[in-house]
């Protein structure tokens, strides 16, 4: 998986503008690198929302439990203070369910992806140019040009296939 990857882009037309190479590698690492940062964004208000989580459900666990104890205190050590004190017990500990997953599990994903994309946003960039085409079939695709608008390709390209 560490094995350097490139992007290699086929035109069917003979090289155009010198600088389209570059300009199409800086797009791609460009593109790769905003996503990037979101992802490190996406990863840090992961783990904020798990540190809000954490000491809410920490604070919720210690009413439960000092509740549980109090109301199984009042009713004795019958069953039903027993019960209840579990109940109170149980639902402190659901509470500390997200927090857990965020910091288990929620946010090795997010780094996964960041770490392709970081991959990605470094990758080399080039294109390869099919040569039998005439000069200027690079306007076809610089900018983008409506079908409507572009001159037939040579090999019949341009006729639907069927």
């Amino acid at each position: 998986m560490d094995e350097p990857w490139a992007l290699v882009v086929h035109l069917e037309r003979p090289a155009g503008r010198t600088d389209e190479a570059a300009i199409l590698r800086e797009a791609v690492h460009e593109y790769f690198g905003q996503r990037v940062v979101a992802s490190r964004r996406r990863l840090r208000a992961l783990f904020r929302r798990g540190r809000i989580s954490l000491v809410i459900a920490l604070a919720f666990l210690a009413a439960s439990i000092a509740v549980g104890d109090a109301v199984a205190g009042y009713l004795g050590d019958g069953h039903v203070g027993g019960v209840i004190r579990e109940g109170f017990l149980i639902g402190g500990w659901v509470a500390m369910w997200r927090p857990l997953e965020v910091f288990l599990y929620d946010w090795w994903p997010i780094r996964s992806e960041r770490r392709l994309l970081q991959r990605l946003s470094a990758m080399p960039v080039r294109i390869e140019y099919q040569e039998a085409a005439p000069a200027d079939a690079w306007r076809l695709d610089w900018p983008e040009v409506p079908p409507a608008a572009r001159p037939p390709m040579l090999g019949g390209a341009d006729k639907p296939k069927g």
